[in-house]
């Protein structure tokens, strides 16, 4: 290196421990990654410096490791930056998905651009914070979550979670019957499938409804005849229906 170019190379790094917060913003866009290090430790340092720095995708690991490290990356903004930065590691990222809010999470899960780590870490932090979640976030979250996170809303039980999970694009019928063979089913859910014209003409949903001992006794009246024989022999010999449920599948069906 020339006597000039180290010259310029201190002045620089004296600059970027030294300089104000409005000429660290210059600083941010400077390509030797040891005067963004030094600049990381300048007092002035505010997080908008930092938001600046991760929008340059070149970043080093290293600099994306000084920046997890530095104490203003506890703000949910930071964060959300560091984790969709290209440079990431995968233990920075979960890292830092422990501070994120919900519906960060639910656009790490959702939106196209994140790895599959990302996205199974992200789902299992929702999963971990659903029993202390506000109904209100529930409901947000089932119109808008993704195929994976649905069966564990579905498991929540709540009558009006199912009924917007009933609408989610996204919902598959494997979710749905799962649910029917969970103990979270409860009358009013069963009735709610069951009623639902995009899930009722489904064959393997109605046999799971028919199978379930919470069924209640229209359903019976409206499927059980539509079944083939079969199935309707199955059916009388279930080990998981009720006597009553019994009883009125005797008054349905002919011997």
């Amino acid at each position: 290196m020339s006597e000039n170019s180290n010259t310029n190379l201190l002045r620089r790094l004296h600059d970027a421990l030294h300089a104000d917060a409005t000429t660290l913003s210059a600083i941010m866009a400077d390509h030797d990654t040891e005067v963004i290090a030094a600049a990381l430790r300048n007092p002035a340092l505010e997080s908008s410096h930092l938001l600046q720095l991760l929008q340059r995708p070149e970043l080093p690991g290293t600099i994306i490791q000084a920046i997890c490290s530095h104490h203003l990356s506890g703000e949910y903004r930071l964060r959300c930056a560091i984790v969709r930065h290209p440079a990431v590691t995968p233990a920075l990222a979960h890292q830092m998905l422990e501070g994120l809010p919900l519906f960060e999470l639910l656009n790490l899960c959702t939106l196209p651009g994140y790895s599959a780590d990302i996205r199974l870490a992200a789902q299992r932090q929702i999963v971990s914070r659903l029993p202390t979640e506000p109904l209100g976030n529930k409901l947000t979250l089932t119109r808008r979550a993704s195929a994976t996170l649905l069966p564990h809303l579905l498991a929540e039980g709540d009558k009006r979670i199912i009924d917007i999970a009933l609408n989610n694009p996204r919902l598959k019928e494997a979710a749905l019957h799962q649910f029917l063979r969970s103990a979270a089913a409860t009358a009013d859910t069963i009735s709610a499938i069951a009623r639902h014209p995009r899930w009722n003409q489904r064959p393997n949903l109605r046999l799971a409804i028919l199978n379930n001992p919470r069924t209640p006794r229209v359903w019976f009246i409206q499927f059980v005849p539509k079944l083939p024989r079969i199935q309707q022999r199955n059916l009388r010999h279930s080990g998981k229906l009720t006597a009553m449920q019994k009883k009125w599948l005797e008054e349905i069906l002919p011997r």
